[in-house]
């Protein structure tokens, strides 16, 4: 097992370009990585990488290496899962990522209970807003509320939800309440935008009687964080486009008000995304089903005010 730790670790310095984050990801110390990889490049008889200060990048002979050690620990773990399959008893661990709010709501917490369930397999989650690239960092499931545009993945549909455009009262006793999407492109509100490094654009699509139409809005400040945005809105700084299941007690509490509800947001698709070759998996096609029935469940107790 020493040889394949090895090769795991050295792919996941190969996919991410530094010891200390394939440690972190393996939960590993830098020191123990850097030592793997030593111990293969003493056994293969060849520099595997080319170090700088900031990165590894992979010799011609790590390349080709890298290229086979991943085939043969794709093929590792097709074996476990037909195994697991086999035997009835799943096992392994899976790593999952979500984007913050729905992470915190609906999936963290059904973790436990998953593992109480299934006490050999073990969950490892990444919350982020952050559009997290799967391949690269080895993701098993990634949970989403968007449309799926990477070919080489595979996406199951879990429900789709309603968008809204809330703001506090307050602050659209102070605004004035828009009458039309184009007062927010006016910038007569201040918009609450979920942005990242690197965006130069901002869109809400809306409904409107033609078909979906774009809108570009703009905010004095904006986060990447959807909680950030939600916690803008309920102190009176501006309008922000969230799901409606994620501030339907906001709602009702009176703290948020629904805003153009002729012209709403176009719904989105909560959906479970993850690599073709983890459709086999048994302990993922578990963890699916679970978070699935579930997730289903809480937006729509969220949405009857249970």
């Amino acid at each position: 097992m020493a040889y394949l730790d090895n090769l795991a670790v050295f792919v996941r310095v190969v996919e991410l370009g530094n010891l200390s984050a394939a440690g972190r990801d393996m939960r590993i110390s830098p020191a123990v990585a850097s030592n793997r990889i030593k111990e293969l490049e003493k056994h293969l008889g060849v520099r595997l990488f080319n170090r700088t200060t900031r990165q590894l990048m992979p010799t011609e002979h790590g390349g080709v290496f890298y290229n086979g050690a991943k085939q043969v620990l794709a093929a590792i773990t097709e074996a476990e899962a037909a195994v697991s399959a086999l035997s009835g008893q799943p096992r392994g661990t899976i790593k999952v990522t979500a984007p913050l709010g729905l992470g915190r709501r609906l999936i963290a917490s059904g973790i436990p209970e998953f593992h109480d369930k299934y006490p050999d397999i073990e969950v490892r989650l990444r919350l982020s807003d952050h559009n997290v690239d799967i391949m690269k960092e080895g993701i098993d499931v990634a949970f989403r509320l968007g449309l799926l545009e990477d070919s080489s993945l595979r996406m199951r549909g879990i429900m789709e939800c309603e968008r809204v455009l809330v703001a506090a009262p307050e602050y659209l006793e102070r605004r004035g309440e828009p009458t039309t999407a184009q007062e927010l492109v006016d910038r007569r509100h201040d918009c609450l935008l979920l942005r990242f490094p690197g965006m130069r654009e901002f869109f809400w699509t809306l409904s409107s009687p033609t078909g979906p139409a774009k809108f570009e809005v703009r905010g004095p400040f904006d986060s990447d964080d959807g909680d950030v945005l939600t916690s803008w809105a309920l102190a009176g700084r501006g309008v922000v486009n969230k799901p409606r299941f994620d501030v339907e007690h906001f709602i009702r509490e009176g703290r948020l008000k629904i805003i153009l509800p002729e012209t709403p947001p176009m719904p989105v698709q909560l959906a479970a995304v993850y690599p073709h070759k983890n459709l086999q998996d048994p302990k993922v096609r578990l963890l699916l089903d679970f978070m699935a029935d579930r997730c289903q469940r809480l937006i729509r107790e969220a949405l009857a005010g249970k």
